[in-house]
Order: C-alpha cells, then structure tokens, then sequence
C-alpha cells in the first residue's frame, strides 16, 4: 500500500519539476537587457493611439464562452455520430439525451438574452 502512495508522491513531483525546470532554468540563464523599447505596449507591430485600456461590454464574454461551451461538445458528438450505426440502444439513448440536454441549455441562454449581440 505504501508502495503506490509512493508512486504517485513521485509521480506529483515530476508533474511539478517538468513545467517548472524550464521557467526556472530561464530565469536564471536568460538574458536580462532591460531598455524602454521592451516595456513599451505592443498590438500587432503598431505604436498604440491613445488608451491601451479598453473596456468591452460583459456581454461579448459571455457570447464568447456560451460558443466555446457548444463548440467543444460538439468535439464530444463527433465520435458518436461516427459510430452511430454500431452502438447499442443505450449507447444512442445516451447521446439523445446529451442532445437534448444540449438543446435545453440553449434555450436557456435564448431566453435569458445571451445570444443577442447588442
């Protein structure tokens, strides 16, 4: 028993040491030559008019992740319709309630005004 808490001990501690050896070993070795044209703002190899602080309505967000949400779980259904035809009757009544879940949280954000780019 010990054995495998000491497994994953290990196992947390290179998931640790992977991302974090990099960042450290280019903090210590890179090159560090500050001059004001590295801290001045950049967008798109433009000199920036006026303020670099624009505020976007909340609204933009949420149409954005409300996207993203229904683009990813169509990631889901993809491999589904793909084996549509060889899958048992639970296997299609699980993916018809995963539409039909889908469809209820649309109609949700319909109706609460999501969807309307104002």
């Amino acid at each position: 028993m010990l054995s495998d808490w000491l497994f994953i001990g290990l196992f947390l501690l290179i998931v640790a040491l992977f991302p974090g050896a990099p960042i450290l070993l280019a903090k210590f070795l890179g090159p560090r030559r500050a001059n004001p044209l590295k801290n001045e703002v950049y967008e798109c190899g433009m000199e920036p008019v006026g303020e670099a602080w624009v505020q976007f309505r909340a609204q933009y967000y949420i149409f954005a992740l409300t996207f993203l949400v229904f683009d990813v779980e169509l990631v889901f259904l993809f491999p589904w319709a793909v084996a549509f035809d060889t899958m048992p009757l639970i296997g299609v009544l699980s993916g018809v309630l995963f539409i039909v879940i889908l469809f209820a949280e649309l109609l949700a954000a319909w109706r609460k005004g999501v969807l309307e780019w104002v």
